[in-house]
């Protein structure tokens, strides 16, 4: 009778937690909470994924990770996840439960120059057990110290490692998990709890709502921080940059891979109250299809498009929206004003009546004076003749009232003239275009080409004529079938050329990281980038090429500089009279980056003089100086109106003349 009874009470006890585990699991959903409500309202981006612990094998093994899994940024992620990974090895029940949840990580400046990750692990039902933190203990070797502390009254589990001396700090908080190598993303974290900030964006909400669950994961990108993290690298702010933060409010992005390693994004972008006016403009002004690559040269680093169904229809809009800041507006027509009334013109009749349907600007290596800072403005015109006699018009009134004297100089059968106006395009188009400043311009099939150094537009033109377009590279073309033909917005980036670009800006210690990561960098040669219009957010889209590192510096001849060739390059040859007098006479041509200057020179990086010689009209005129880098004289001649005349004199070290020759 009492085992029946002992019977009746274990069938009653199992049947009783089988009722429980099954409530507990299958019914009882009222106490969890979403992971973004966790998440700090200071996220640069979240990353959201739904293939964490047991599914990161499977994801790590694609070229792309395993080739970013040796570098420190991406290696610490990887670690990090599998630092999750290894608290729960030992209870491999908790791997089936945990496998398929949701995983969010995000990314926090949390001091001057440095930032860090959170991650929120939505343990869901299995969090009811507590198997985890009851645990916690028994998960970790004895390279570990575990401790705890409260906070806001919730427990920070602290694990110490006792080979990399950083702790890892946890927190639990209904059935999420939260961990972070920075104590005060946890507290931060904590404190979202009562007070979430994120999650209730309306904003965030929207974005959220028309993103797609991709095979990879889901980005989003909080723009209201944008500045904050660009800071950690850079010590300017740009104007790009400076748009942005000001502009957006949240981007979010479905990932996934194609067959041929491109990483493949899509999603929506949301504007805030503030948007800049380009963007509210472009918004309501239609698109175009693009055609400034056409004359863009292989070698642009940067390439951002802007298109509309007519720059008329784009430009009542632009005035349009500035009325609605009657200050900004007041001080947009005072300079407009100002320039008709100097110049005796009509801006909508000389300049903006011939501009069609795109404008683009240009960042680009020079293949003529090798300079990084190369910046042009591009405008497609309706008709090149009406350009270019509105144009000629304008230059007239300038020369009317202008002291500076500038002849045209022709280059390869393109005239490059210079627009000698202050501000002009800072007035008329806003603060994007404010770094093109009294420009130089040239005409290029149904373009107009404005750049403030005249090399600029010589590397145009030359890769025009020679047909080293972005229309002419199969890589381009293939790339830019990821992207519609007709958006408000697209910009094109090539990496291996930007990477010199964005060293030249970055302060010392970035310069230093950059170094360190350029493989990592160029690995993505091409990546883009589009905006397209749909009701009150843009449509966006991002493709990102993947390509074999040896490959990338095979394809854009990058060579890796050891100190052995640094030294070798400092070495300088003495000339002799044992050598080819035409080889040390044939100067290399000069492109002075102002053409109204009177004279020219470049520096060794020991600051002491290259050449220098005398300028007419934007050509060599007049004497001509070289020197060895310990400032002793190396070649002296006469130029005639850009080519070399009389006798030029070659020198050794100790300066004694040991080559002549009469021209």
């Amino acid at each position: 009778m009492k085992k029946k009874h002992l019977l009746i009470t274990g069938l009653f006890a199992i049947i009783s937690l089988i009722i429980y585990l099954f409530y507990l699991f299958y019914v009882d959903n009222n106490d969890n909470i979403k992971s973004v409500y966790l998440i700090p309202e200071d996220a640069v981006y979240i990353l959201e994924t739904q293939k964490p612990l047991d599914d990161w094998n499977a994801i790590s093994e694609s070229p792309i990770w395993k080739h970013l899994n040796t570098n420190s940024y991406f290696n610490e992620l990887s670690e990090n996840l599998n630092t999750l990974d290894t608290i729960f090895k030992k209870e491999q029940t908790l791997l089936s439960y945990i496998g398929n949840r949701e995983i969010l990580i995000s990314a926090h400046v949390y001091s001057p120059k440095k930032y860090s990750f959170l991650y929120a692990v939505d343990l869901q039902k299995i969090a009811k057990l507590n198997i985890v933190k009851t645990h916690l203990n028994t998960f970790v070797n004895d390279d570990f110290k575990v401790s705890n502390r409260a906070y806001h009254q919730h427990e920070i589990i602290e694990i110490y490692s006792n080979v990399t001396r950083e702790t890892l700090y946890i927190s639990f908080i209904k059935n999420q998990m939260i961990l972070s190598y920075v104590h005060t993303l946890v507290e931060a974290s904590i404190d979202q709890y009562n007070e979430p900030k994120i999650g209730r964006d309306l904003n965030f909400i929207e974005v959220n709502k028309e993103v797609n669950d991709g095979n990879l994961f889901r980005l989003f990108f909080n723009f209201k921080y944008l500045n904050d993290f660009s800071n950690v690298f850079f010590n300017e702010e740009t104007e790009y940059i400076k748009t942005l933060n000001n502009s957006l409010n949240w981007s979010g992005f479905s990932f996934n891979i194609d067959k041929e390693n491109n990483i493949i994004a899509n999603g929506v972008t949301k504007t805030n109250t503030n948007a800049s006016i380009y963007l509210q403009a472009l918004q309501k002004s239609g698109t175009s299809k693009r055609s400034i690559y056409n004359i863009a040269p292989k070698q642009t680093a940067l390439y951002t498009s802007f298109t509309f169904s007519s720059f008329s229809e784009f430009y009542s809009n632009f005035e349009a929206i500035q009325k609605e800041n009657p200050e900004q507006f007041k001080n947009y027509l005072d300079g407009t004003e100002q320039i008709e009334n100097f110049l005796n013109i009509n801006l909508k009749e000389h300049f903006f009546s011939w501009i069609d349907d795109e404008m683009a600007l240009l960042q680009m290596q020079s293949s003529v004076s090798k300079s990084t800072k190369d910046v042009a403005l591009v405008l497609k015109t309706k008709d090149v003749d009406d350009a270019t006699e509105n144009l000629n018009y304008i230059l007239n009134q300038i020369k009317k009232r202008s002291p500076v004297k500038f002849k045209t100089v022709n280059y390869l059968a393109h005239d490059i003239n210079y627009l000698s106006i202050k501000s002009f395009f800072k007035v008329i188009l806003g603060n994007l275009f404010k770094n093109i400043e009294k420009p130089y311009y040239t005409v290029i099939d149904d373009f107009v080409v404005f750049s403030n150094n005249p090399n600029t537009l010589k590397t145009i033109i030359k890769n025009y004529t020679e047909k080293e377009t972005l229309a002419f590279s199969n890589d381009f073309i293939d790339f830019n079938d990821h992207f519609d033909s007709r958006t408000s917005v697209f910009t094109y980036a090539n990496t291996p050329f930007l990477y010199k670009n964005l060293y030249q800006f970055a302060d010392a210690s970035t310069k230093q990281s950059l170094t360190k990561n350029k493989d990592y960098f160029i690995c993505f040669p091409q990546i883009g980038f589009q905006l397209s219009p749909e009701k009150d957010f843009f449509e966006s889209r991002i493709a990102i090429s993947y390509l074999d590192i040896e490959l990338v510096k095979e394809k854009y001849q990058i060579k890796n500089i050891t100190k052995s060739t640094k030294n070798n390059s400092l070495t300088e040859k003495e000339l002799t009279d044992k050598m080819n007098v035409d080889a040390v006479f044939n100067i290399p041509e000069i492109y002075p980056n102002d053409l109204t200057a009177k004279y020219f020179s470049r520096k060794y990086s020991n600051g002491e003089t290259r050449f220098s010689v005398e300028l007419k009209d934007g050509k060599p005129h007049g004497k001509y100086f070289s020197y060895y880098k310990n400032g002793k004289l190396k070649i002296s001649g006469k130029y005639k109106n850009g080519a070399q005349s009389g006798t030029w004199r070659a020198y050794d070290f100790n300066e004694d003349q040991v080559l002549r020759k009469r021209f």
